[in-house]
């Protein structure tokens, strides 16, 4: 009794991250939150049969992979555009808009604990590739890759074997090399946090003035750009360019407020309102880099949920100066 009171106790502290886990296993912050609050309720519940023989930490990981798992069981599994279709031109508009529960949804902050041995371990893309495995391929991968899980202990998780985990482990990570060189999409890499502020900083400065020839010089070569809940992305800077100056030329003199999510630089984006009087909100962008080029923008137009998650304002005053909120 004295074991499971403690352990009930400790349970709280891990919330965080498991709802990182959670969050790449369902690829929606708002489900993964209600997957962490379920897995903790079943762990309250039967914490008096919790025997202390293996890991408290463990014990709580295989009760959220359960949750996790009856939530994929209907099959559903979100992307993002590019794992829909291939680029297209920028100087057209989107189509309708498609079914938002279709979209892997960004997070706010980052995941600064994890191991995050692939290096990219919260990235947008990361987290819509991860749907492309089965679910328990998926739960193995993040909990040996991302959380430093041993072998043996994702094994006891799932109640298999240590050769079935390992397996599970190669066929994962083999189906996502075969992601990454299919979708073409540049790998971010790691650099300096000032030289990544810096460079933010400089694209909402670029982006507000509509400034394209700073942009270009931002943008990598194979930059992407999308657009939920719209199936419409493109690649490459000339598409991107045309873009910004024929169907998002309306986005010109737009302010940007900086957050972060996904562990990558983000801006709540406010277009000019149409009266002349302020800002209205318009999109959630996450910018991701490679050294000291942008590779990806992805801009999330569902600012009535995702801008109250990410503590951004409901509307900007006319004296918001410049590309940042002051």
């Amino acid at each position: 009794m004295r074991a499971a009171g403690a352990a009930a106790e400790g349970l709280e502290e891990f919330r965080r991250e498991l709802t990182g886990y959670c969050y790449r296993m369902l690829g929606s912050y708002a489900e993964a939150e209600d997957a962490v609050q379920e897995a903790l309720v079943r762990a309250w519940r039967s914490i008096d049969r919790f025997e202390g023989r293996s890991a408290l930490r463990s014990w709580v990981y295989r009760i959220a992979t359960n949750v996790c798992l009856d939530a994929l069981a209907s099959g559903k599994r979100r992307a993002l555009p590019m794992d829909l279709s291939g680029p297209s031109e920028g100087g057209t508009p989107p189509a309708g808009v498609e079914d938002a529960a279709l979209w892997v949804e960004p997070c706010p902050g980052g995941d600064p604990e994890a191991a995050a041995t692939t290096g990219e371990s919260v990235r947008l893309a990361f987290v819509a590739a991860l749907q492309h495995l089965p679910p328990r391929q998926r739960a193995t991968l993040i909990l040996r890759d991302v959380l430093g899980f041993s072998a043996l202990e994702v094994a006891e998780l799932h109640g298999s074997t240590v050769a079935s985990a390992n397996s599970a482990l190669q066929r994962a990570r083999a189906t996502l090399a075969d992601r990454r060189r299919a979708t073409g999409v540049p790998v971010s890499r790691a650099g300096d946090d000032g030289v990544r502020r810096l460079l933010a900083e400089r694209y909402a400065a670029a982006f507000s003035r509509h400034d394209m020839e700073e942009l270009n010089m931002l943008l990598h070569v194979d930059a992407t750009l999308c657009l939920p809940p719209y199936a419409k992305w493109m690649r490459g800077v000339p598409d991107i360019r045309a873009w910004l100056t024929g169907p998002a030329i309306g986005c010109r003199g737009s302010r940007l407020v900086p957050t972060t999510a996904n562990g990558s630089p983000a801006f709540g984006q406010y277009r000019p309102h149409p009266d002349g009087n302020g800002y209205v909100p318009w999109a959630l962008q996450v910018v991701e880099f490679s050294g000291d080029r942008i590779i990806s923008i992805t801009a999330f137009r569902d600012t009535g949920r995702l801008f109250p998650l990410f503590g951004l304002p409901d509307c900007l005053d006319a004296d918001v100066v410049h590309g940042v909120h002051g």
